[in-house]
């Protein structure tokens, strides 16, 4: 069975998570994903939250760049900017995240590009863009976060903003190219001419954070945090749970609740999954504002019964019932999740230094194009096989090239 984008082949500029979170969605997605990596170390990602083993591939860059090709150039010699050449003429997606300017001044621009390869979808992770007062201005993820709204409207009332936990600025990023590079190609298909895509990092979190517009598009005033109480009228909230490991509780024994103002069933459902249904016709939790209102005491009337039960088995009750409700889950706990394990979302590969390990592959499904997932590359693992079979080098040509340092196979 052939995978979606099986045939397409990415030159693959990118480093740490914006860049390559995108690659690798395509990637899985079947693309033919060549990256290329500098003979100093290659991507920083390599050496990123590394502190189990520094003379390892961190575990950071294994979760994302599995399914590609890695191959080493040095892109500041002339012998490098060559192969860099030849290697775009044979791609669909030219894709980078380097500085402002970087691919430009080593003659692989966008400019450069188009000329080489009319075809090539030309795809570029900015923080804020290449142009604007901002354009110049380096950005990382809590950046992104913070000058988009996001910051702004996450963490406890009255509290001070918090950075999301979820990667939104650099994965949010990358989903929202590959998704640009996706039409790009398909507009391609009509017109035969590749184009040049980019995606702002504040940009990419603003559009994840639209919907907490509402308020102030119709009041004027900024929308406040309200932790983990909703905002929009109905009841919200994490509610503590008994300890759900044998060793004792820990800092993440909670279920959360929401009960939506515009389905009073699910309030009625938690007191009867908790055995209290007269309290459905109690005055302070009888309509959905009496309830926003007495959040605090329906929390306790709530944890009244959680505090007995494990959260897992909270959750089953509740959710068993068409609540909306989730455990917290620890990363730990994640990797292990009978649920992600049984949809195939998290699964174990083999490393030739990491050994096995679990890791996370795409939350996609096409029911004709299945991810088989491989393991990320060694650092210069395909220098040889990609410059042999795609850019007309010879393996004495390679053997010349590796001498004068210009490439390095792993």
């Amino acid at each position: 069975m052939t995978q979606a984008l099986e045939g397409i082949r990415v030159i693959d500029f990118t480093h740490d998570q914006a860049g390559p979170s995108c690659t690798q969605m395509l990637a899985w997605l079947g693309a033919d994903v060549i990256k290329i990596e500098n003979p100093k170390g290659g991507d920083r990602a390599r050496r990123l939250w590394n502190s189990d083993n520094p003379d390892l591939d961190s575990f950071f860059f294994l979760l994302l760049n599995s399914n590609k090709r890695s191959t080493v150039i040095d892109l500041k010699s002339a012998d490098g900017k060559e192969i860099a050449r030849r290697l775009i003429k044979e791609a669909d997606v030219v894709a980078e995240n380097l500085g402002p300017g970087v691919m430009d001044r080593l003659g692989l621009g966008w400019d450069a590009v188009k000329e080489l390869n009319p075809r090539a979808v030309f795809a570029s992770v900015k923080g804020f863009g290449s142009y604007g007062p901002y354009s110049g201005f380096k950005c990382f993820e809590p950046v992104a976060q913070a000058t988009s709204g996001a910051m702004s409207v996450t963490g406890e009332a009255g509290g001070t903003p918090l950075v999301n936990g979820a990667n939104n600025g650099d994965s949010g990023t990358g989903m929202h190219l590959a998704m640009a590079i996706l039409a790009a190609l398909v507009q391609r298909g009509r017109t035969g001419k590749g184009q040049l895509v980019e995606v702002a990092m504040q940009e990419a979190v603003l559009n994840l954070t639209r919907v907490k517009f509402t308020g102030t598009l119709a009041t004027g005033e900024p929308l406040r945090r309200s932790g983990n109480r909703s905002p929009t009228g109905g009841y919200s909230d994490l509610i503590r749970c008994a300890p759900s490991k044998p060793e004792g509780g820990g800092v993440d024994d909670y279920i959360y609740i929401i009960v939506p103002p515009d389905n009073p069933e699910m309030f009625h459902a938690a007191m009867d999954v908790i055995g209290r249904p007269e309290l459905k016709e109690d005055e302070r939790f009888k309509t959905p504002a009496a309830r926003a209102k007495n959040a605090a005491a329906l929390t306790e009337v709530l944890e009244s019964w959680t505090l007995s039960r494990n959260k897992h088995d909270v959750m089953k009750a509740f959710a068993g019932r068409g609540m909306v409700c989730g455990a917290v889950l620890d990363t730990a706990e994640v990797l292990q999740d009978p649920h992600l394990r049984e949809r195939g979302t998290i699964v174990d590969l083999d490393h030739p230094t990491r050994g096995r390990f679990s890791t996370i592959i795409s939350p996609l499904r096409l029911s004709d194009s299945p991810v088989t997932p491989r393991r990320a590359p060694l650092f210069g693992e395909h220098t040889e096989e990609v410059l042999r079979s795609l850019a007309g080098y010879t393996a004495e040509d390679v053997a010349a090239l590796r001498r004068k340092g210009v490439v390095t196979q792993g």
